[in-house]
């Protein structure tokens, strides 16, 4: 028996983490279609027709609509019609054509994610820790050069240098110092790193490479002139429930958890995002992978006797499907049944 499907743009990705062969989370399966989720190269999932793909379509042809899983689970589910015929089906599947969308799919992300870079309502710029007898010598820190602040690290020197003191310009330097190139750790960096170490040894001051890369170290350097400053100052202003400073933690910061505590409007939320992934390849640059679509035939085989085959013709012009999805999206439909 021969079952041939026609089928149109089947997106060729997947967008949530786990298995479809295995039942859902209480939470469901996670959202990993953001543009934070895509830069990590395992989210980035591209699918083909498998065996699964077919078994899923041919139990919803003949009007079985459970998860394939639970249709294998007799167990739990009752019978499976395929128990039997399910090791002896094949199938060729034939792209008319397949190409990368050059129009870039916007995904739908219900869970409402958080813009790491963004905010929203009015600026407060008068918090107390930007107007307090410590904020001088505390933001300051960030006025410093690198050799001055593995300085202040080594030998607690104290900071004259000052910066202006407001949500935005301290942000801009954050954003500005998190651009700097990493350096060798040796001389007195390495010096200021053991004396970090020490302090903070929860704390990896070394990136892949080995190097260090300052914002590292200011970020440490504003936890150290905290605790310093306490022996003169009520430091409590600048601390969050946790003990920490709001969207900095000793290696680096978070813009929008950071700016969350000096708006009236709090963290922007994101509602969908473009299905992209750009990744930079040596020989090759910069390399940009989007959604797939693929149109083409589905080829379906069964090695059954015509008794059979005739039981399994009859059982599909009963359910009376007439298009279906194959994959993700997309349309499918059968346009030939041969015996």
């Amino acid at each position: 028996m021969q079952i041939t499907i026609e089928y149109e743009s089947s997106w060729r990705n997947s967008f949530l983490d786990g298995s479809n062969n295995e039942a859902l989370p209480k939470q469901g399966r996670k959202f990993i279609g953001s543009m934070t989720s895509l830069k990590a190269a395992e989210n980035f999932i591209q699918r083909e027709i498998t065996l699964d793909t077919v078994m899923g379509i041919l139990n919803r042809l003949i009007g079985d609509q459970r998860k394939l899983y639970q249709a294998r689970n007799e167990k739990q589910y009752g019978s499976y019609y395929f128990k039997d015929i399910e090791p002896i089906i094949s199938f060729i599947d034939i792209p008319a054509k397949k190409i990368t969308n050059n129009e870039i799919v916007y995904i739908r992300n219900i869970t409402g994610s958080t813009d790491q870079n963004a905010f929203t309502g009015s600026i407060k710029s008068n918090d107390i820790m930007f107007c307090s007898g410590y904020s001088a010598e505390f933001w300051g820190i960030l006025a410093l050069d690198f050799s001055e602040i593995c300085q202040f690290i080594t030998e607690e020197t104290l900071v004259e240098k000052t910066i202006q003191a407001d949500p935005l310009s301290i942000m801009a330097r954050l954003e500005s110092l998190n651009t700097e190139k990493a350096v060798e750790n040796e001389g007195f960096v390495a010096a200021a790193k053991q004396v970090l170490n020490q302090h903070f040894p929860d704390a990896d001051y070394l990136n892949n490479k080995g190097l260090v890369s300052p914002i590292m170290f200011y970020c440490s350097s504003l936890y150290l002139q905290l605790h310093r400053l306490s022996e003169r100052f009520d430091m409590s202003t600048v601390k969050t429930k946790s003990g920490g400073i709001s969207g900095i933690s000793k290696r680096g910061f978070t813009k929008k958890d950071f700016m969350d505590r000096f708006t009236t409007g709090g963290k922007k939320k994101i509602w969908g995002n473009p299905y992209i992934r750009k990744e930079r390849i040596k020989g090759q640059g910069e390399v940009i992978s989007m959604l797939t679509k693929a149109s083409g035939q589905l080829e379906i085989n069964l090695e059954i006797d015509r008794e059979k085959a005739q039981e399994i013709q009859q059982m599909i012009e009963n359910a009376g499907v007439t298009s279906f999805y194959l994959g993700k999206k997309g349309l499918a439909y059968v346009t030939k049944i041969r015996i």
